[in-house]
């Protein structure tokens, strides 16, 4: 072995290995080797009094994989650095060439948007050195957002009932909140609609001579109702044709929202989903990559594919099925790095593949694969139909469409309602009136905006420029377990506890804590990456204002009151009260630290199945860290456990327990999927 290359992810590195020959040794890095340290000021590991020099030492269980890979680095005459093809992935490639003492001499970086043969092969012959200034624009959020994040969790910890802050967290936060108060401060406003029903369509009272109309009341239309009689005069019938075209392929956050609503996928269910198609899948033997990078916020596509895929339309469809390829318009701050989130191949259709993955890797497959052949579809098209009724000088109008061409909805019309509305043919109609069989009115209020789903949540994040693709799904899983929000209904409900984290930031942070900031701290990201800022600068400007605002709000935050439980310290007398801890609420004294008290919690058990192995349950436990496992009531006798829930069943080929691991039912022993 003479050359070595490394990746983040063992089952990449899997995936590669069989691409390349025996001149290559293909390792994995198992993602971030380093991390800032928690020493120096206020644990930052960050030199904030001086030029911001950061601190960094190896990950927590990382030191032994650090020592294999120094020794693969020693024997191998050239490294290939090849994580991912995105700024975190710049800056993993420089923590291992500072971790493993690799010479400047010694290493090439390559990067590939899908990992395939080709695509391999090519980035290989086509290396180039570290990007410094992508390194620099990653370093710089992560140093903010340890300031941010240690400085503002420390002050909620300490003063309210919250477990943490940050930087884009407590803007995603914000929203939530904000949306949640305009729906409790909106006034309902009341409105009517009157409807003429035929026996085969239904018209709607839009106009009176000719001027938009709007019913406040029952009286105003029962007024109205008492002028119309059934008889209605067709005024006016329009036949036009229109088309509507395919969208562009998915980008992080249009795949994020579609797999929301059409797959009820949760964001880090699709991204870790999205993470095994790119890495590659078996299939018969053969590990192929089968979607392009999943972390991008771009929806260009590559020519080849263009040209791959228009020649598969005209051979599966036909030469009037052929388009031509959907690109957005690019935006502010969008990197546009690489390509959007396509099939690494046309021909490796959804149903040739489906019997290599699992049922959920096969729905978001299908979901990605079919967006991205009907992007490269000729568009749908429609007859729609408008027809104008007079009655009384009030005027009716009644639409209709009718699909005429599938184009693109030919593959895609399983996640896009279309229903055709059939209008009878009122232009050849043999008298210019027709009789309503009904006349009715219905009373309506005004609604709200809803409140955020994930999925809007998220488009919501993108359009105001807060984010980047790859922080979404981790901040709304943040909000969760955090216990700021709550879903109900696919619906995000603030609890108490993030009104108050909301409420507390800004009266304190309110000119760092919102939109435009964090907007534009994304705009100087980008510039420092395009080495158009100085990203020295752009901390010691940020920590200027914001840690001045920190230390006044340690001063005049108001500290929030325990809440008594009504019982008195055994120790000390003192009211016993409920905090809250890493680990979640417990009771102490509320005289702490003179006493130390904490009541001991009665664990409730919760009995899952019989345990295999012997005659006892197994339980619900807890590590001392409170992580959750499963293991049998009968430890130390019986030192069953698993960090996966056990379901009860036999595995039916080794008889082993079957448990829930990321959503599936396998065995905990052999290869088994139910």
């Amino acid at each position: 072995m003479n050359k070595l290359m490394i990746v983040e992810s063992p089952h990449k590195s899997k995936t590669i290995g069989a691409f390349l020959g025996n001149d290559f040794k293909v390792v994995s890095s198992k993602g971030h080797i380093m991390d800032l340290a928690t020493s120096g000021k206020f644990g930052l590991g960050v030199d904030v009094d001086g030029d911001f020099k950061a601190t960094y030492i190896p990950i927590k269980g990382k030191k032994k994989l650090i020592s294999d890979l120094k020794k693969d680095v020693k024997n191998a005459e050239m490294v290939y650095l090849a994580t991912d093809p995105d700024r975190e992935g710049e800056a993993i490639s420089w923590h291992l060439k500072e971790a493993l003492d690799i010479k400047d001499s010694n290493y090439v970086r390559v990067t590939f948007n899908e990992i395939t043969k080709n695509v391999v092969l090519s980035a290989i012959d086509n290396p180039r050195k570290i990007d410094d200034e992508l390194v620099k624009s990653q370093e710089t959020r992560r140093i903010l957002d340890r300031i941010i994040g240690f400085r503002l969790s420390k002050l909620m910890q300490s003063k309210t009932g919250g477990k943490s802050a940050g930087r884009v967290q407590s803007v995603a936060l914000k929203l939530i909140v904000d949306r949640e108060r305009e729906i409790e401060a909106f006034v309902p406003e009341e409105y009517w609609t009157i409807t003429a029903i035929f026996s085969d369509f239904e018209a709607e009272l839009e106009k009176y001579h000719d001027k938009k109309i709007k019913i406040k009341s029952e009286e105003e239309a029962n007024e109205i109702l008492s002028k119309l009689n059934n008889a209605f005069k067709i005024v006016n019938v329009i036949e036009k044709e229109s088309k509507r075209n395919s969208k562009p392929i998915f980008k992080t956050t249009t795949l994020q929202q579609l797999a929301s609503s059409k797959l009820n996928f949760p964001p880090a269910k699709t991204m870790r989903i999205a993470q095994k198609l790119y890495e590659g899948v078996s299939l018969g033997g053969e590990s192929v990559g089968l979607i392009t990078y999943m972390r991008t916020d771009s929806d260009r596509v590559s020519p080849e594919f263009v040209s791959e895929t228009k020649k598969y339309i005209e051979e599966a469809f036909g030469k009037e099925y052929v388009g031509t390829i959907k690109v957005s318009k690019k935006k502010e701050n969008v990197q546009d790095a690489h390509e959007g989130i396509r099939p690494t191949s046309i021909n490796r259709t959804p149903e040739g593949i489906k019997k290599y993955l699992d049922n959920d890797e096969y729905k978001l497959y299908n979901l990605i694969y079919k967006r991205a052949l009907a992007s490269i579809m000729a568009g749908a098209k429609f007859n729609n139909t408008t027809v104008i009724l007079d009655n009384n000088d009030y005027l009716f109008k009644a639409t209709g469409s009718v699909l005429t061409f599938d184009g693109y909805l030919k593959v895609y019309l399983e996640f896009e309602e279309q229903k055709d509305a059939i209008l009878p043919d009122l232009k050849n109609y043999h008298s210019n009136v027709i009789v309503a069989n009904e006349i009715k009115k219905d009373q309506h209020f005004t609604k709200p905006e809803p409140r955020y789903t994930e999925s809007s949540l998220i488009k919501e994040m993108e359009s105001l420029g807060i984010g980047r693709p790859s922080t979404y799904a981790p901040i709304i899983t943040t909000l969760k377990e955090r216990e700021y929000v709550k879903l109900e209904d696919k619906k995000f409900f603030p609890t108490e506890i993030g009104i108050e984290t909301t409420d507390k930031l800004q009266e304190f942070f309110k000119d760092i804590i919102n939109v435009k900031y964090t907007a534009n701290m994304e705009n100087d990201l980008d510039l420092i990456a395009e080495d158009k800022l100085d990203y020295i600068k752009v901390l010691k400007s940020f920590y200027n204002d914001f840690e001045p605002l920190v230390e006044t709000a340690f001063d005049k935050m108001a500290k929030k009151e325990a809440k008594e439980t009504g019982e008195t310290c055994p120790d000390c007398g003192n009211p016993l009260v409920i905090r809250r801890g890493k680990y979640g609420e417990f009771i102490a004294c509320s005289n702490y630290p003179n006493c130390k008290f904490v009541k001991k919690q009665e664990k409730e058990i919760v009995k899952i199945c019989k345990c295999p192995e012997c005659e006892g349950e197994i339980v619900e436990r807890k590590t001392k860290r409170g992580k959750v496992f499963y293991g049998c009531n009968n430890f130390p006798k019986c030192d069953f456990a698993s960090w996966d829930k056990p379901t009860g069943e036999l595995c039916p080929e080794c008889k082993s327990l079957l448990v829930l691991k990321k959503d599936k039912i396998c065995c905990m022993k052999c290869d088994y999927v139910k």
